[in-house]
């Protein structure tokens, strides 16, 4: 039940160097098709273009079939791509956006036409929204005009941000990897179509023709006069602080960002997105805004000089605007000239480029160290980035999250990779757990402000990170919503750990609009058990109230389990996560 890919065609493995291009080795057959032997060798049909072009350059696809895209499927096996099945069309999508996010290469998903696409739409908005590049291969209405059932596919792709392309019979292969060198280029997902009437055709293409390859995009040099202004307000600062975000993981820059760290005494932080980026995890603060610790986000507030890099600066990792004060220097690096109220001095460049030049020059003004983050208490011990552990006994009887998520930090592997699902529950894995690195801890949804995609994406991390424990973190509300592929991550995953906050209510909702006063009646969900869920799908699971009911857990851990435990905590509803607090507040204001 629990063997990896159990519907994959292939099994090959998924793991590459961080972010590298992506490469998989392409089939030599021409043909996807299982038609009788003759004479004369029938010509590829454009679906088998589409998916030997595929193959070529993505080593896993993740999907449902249907009418649609049956050919392109079928054409797949004969191809060195692993095909993994998924029982929502949500999770097609949401699987190869986690399989990026946490291996660094792209993947592609696959569905039917009309409501196979449509059920793509949360999970596609998700993608364009975080700006992850994937490639979305889809049936799409015959060429001789819409059907009954038909929609404008492209319309509705345009509405979520996404770009269509739609294939021929006479340059499907080189639109499909013009499909995959859009989506690395704008960091975006891309709808490939194949009409209904053209899938099963054959191809008009010439023979013999190699696959094209596919250019990577080149990084943008940042102006060397923006990096030694930079540099000189670093180098001047009496209490620098660098605050990455995952951008600056996606470029690769967290050596050197762990260099100019060194050369500048700076104190660092991540965004949500970007946690365990920089090597020196003793002079780090951890995440800023609502999932901060409070001295810590008070001493981001004293910094004078920031340098913030690849992150976007929402309104989370800011605090609603109160995080940095007014009068601060805020240096940003970013590969796209977004602007920002708060930002005094741009650099327009690539992240790693642009970090690892600022080093350079501070090196050549052999400026003396700030000395800030050996100055501060409680940084290097740990003490300032403390968490309150809990209470064993709450007064309505049940599980207190904090409690759960301390022992839980305890007993997790350490070779893990998170994958968060959205809620209130959130706050408690990325205030509690220790990240590796960004790839380690798969937040979804967060973009697009969506629940429902957790189980779908741990799919893709499993698939990407094989030998790595996956540990999914979800609230009930969400994991009911995902619960079709429940199943799917437990047909997939090698070893993996279910962790359900279980408060029998849509939490982000009561401890919002129920505390504004609205009814919560339609919050409230009826307690569903989620290890029994689990059992009936082959994983093993408790129901946990205290940590005395670990037991089981602890002794699986022990012994090297394989497979997936569920583990089913009942929590109580009457502890609020911080960040909680901060949008309540927020919103109260408006009313």
């Amino acid at each position: 039940m629990n063997s990896v890919s159990t519907n994959s065609f292939s099994t090959t493995g998924a793991t590459a160097p961080h972010f590298s291009a992506p490469a998989s080795s392409a089939s030599s057959s021409t043909s996807g098709t299982r038609s009788a032997p003759s004479a004369a060798v029938a010509a590829p049909t454009v679906s088998a273009r589409v998916a030997e072009a595929i193959a070529s350059q993505i080593s896993d696809v993740f999907g449902l079939m249907g009418n649609g895209n049956a050919y392109f499927i079928d054409a797949l096996s004969g191809t060195g791509a692993a095909f993994t099945a998924v029982r929502h069309e949500t999770a097609a999508v949401a699987a190869a956006d986690a399989y990026y996010r946490a291996g660094g290469r792209i993947a592609a998903g696959t569905v039917t036409y009309g409501a196979g696409f449509t059920n793509t739409a949360t999970a596609l908005a998700e993608a364009a929204q975080a700006r992850i590049p994937l490639v979305l291969v889809v049936g799409e209405a015959p060429t001789t005009g819409l059907r009954p059932w038909d929609i404008e596919q492209s319309s509705f792709a345009a509405s979520l941000g996404v770009p269509t392309i739609v294939v021929n019979a006479a340059d499907a292969t080189r639109q499909t990897i013009h499909a995959i060198e859009r989506a690395l280029a704008r960091r975006s997902p891309v709808v490939l179509a194949i009409p209904y009437d053209l899938a099963a055709a054959p191809s008009s293409e010439h023979s013999g023709d190699a696959t094209p390859v596919v250019r990577a995009p080149h990084p943008v040099r940042p102006d060397p006069i923006d990096t030694d202004a930079a540099a000189a307000a670093i180098a001047a600062a009496e209490r620098p602080l660098l605050l990455a975000g995952r951008g600056a993981w996606a470029a690769g820059a967290g050596e050197a960002l762990g260099r100019l760290a060194e050369l500048s005494s700076a104190v660092t932080a991540s965004t949500a997105l970007g946690r365990g980026i920089f090597p020196r995890a003793e002079f780090d603060l951890g995440v800023t805004g609502g999932f901060g610790q409070e001295d810590a986000m008070h001493l981001v507030g004293s910094a004078d000089v920031v340098l913030v890099v690849g992150a976007s600066l929402n309104q989370f990792t800011m605090q609603f605007g109160s995080l940095i004060p007014a009068g601060t220097t805020v240096i940003r690096i970013d590969d796209e000239e977004r602007s920002h109220p708060i930002v005094t001095h741009f650099v327009h460049g690539d992240a790693r480029l642009a970090v690892e030049a600022i080093a350079d020059r501070i090196e050549r003004l052999q400026s003396k160290p700030s000395g800030w983050r050996e100055s501060v208490a409680g940084l290097r011990d740990g003490s300032l980035r403390a968490r309150p552990t809990g209470e064993v006994a709450l007064p309505d009887g049940q599980l207190d999250p904090r409690l759960i998520a301390t022992r839980l930090a305890a007993l997790l592997p350490e070779d893990r990779v998170v994958v968060s699902d959205g809620g209130h529950f959130i706050g408690w894995a990325n205030m509690y757990w220790p990240i590796a690195s960004p790839n380690r801890m798969v937040m979804v949804g967060t973009a697009f402000q969506s629940i429902g995609l957790g189980f779908p994406s741990a799919v893709g991390a499993a698939r990407a990170l094989p030998e790595a424990t996956l540990v999914v973190t979800t609230g009930d509300g969400g994991g009911l919503m995902a619960l079709a592929d429940l199943d799917s991550v437990i047909r997939t995953a090698r070893r993996a750990i279910i962790v359900v906050w279980n408060d029998a209510a849509y939490g982000a909702e009561v401890h919002v609009y129920g505390r504004l006063g609205l009814g919560q009646g339609p919050m409230q969900i009826e307690q569903a058990d989620f290890a029994a869920l689990g059992r009936a799908l082959g994983a093993r699971g408790s129901v946990i109230h205290s940590l005395a009911d670990l037991a089981e857990f602890e002794q699986w851990l022990a012994d090297e389990g394989a497979g997936t435990f569920v583990l089913d905590c009942r929590v109580s509803p009457s502890i609020v996560a911080p960040f909680q607090d901060e949008i309540y507040e927020v919103n109260a204001r408006k009313h």
